[in-house]
């Protein structure tokens, strides 16, 4: 149990970093929406637009974290296996 507590914390804390870091590595909060910046055609004013899109901040990757850092903690509570060993 104690060594499957930590491979799941290094998974979680591995799978959290590469999923923030290929959706951009935002290093602010989280966003659900992206402003962008559109030229009108006929005008030639620039305006923003906000586009639906997530991007996983500072904050979720913490969390993320903290939550792995948690599991390989309970993983602290359990004993290891101990060996009868009466032979000399």
């Amino acid at each position: 149990m104690k060594k499957l507590l930590r491979i799941i914390a290094v998974a979680v804390a591995l799978l959290a970093t590469a999923t923030w870091l290929v959706t951009g590595a935002n290093r602010g909060w989280t966003k659900t929406s992206v402003e962008k910046k559109t030229v009108d055609e006929v005008t030639g004013l620039e305006g923003i637009t906000y586009e639906k899109r997530f991007l996983p901040g500072l904050d979720l990757l913490g969390g993320a974290l903290l939550g792995a850092g948690h599991i390989a903690g309970v993983s602290f509570l359990f004993r290891n296996k101990s060996t009868n060993s009466n032979a000399q």
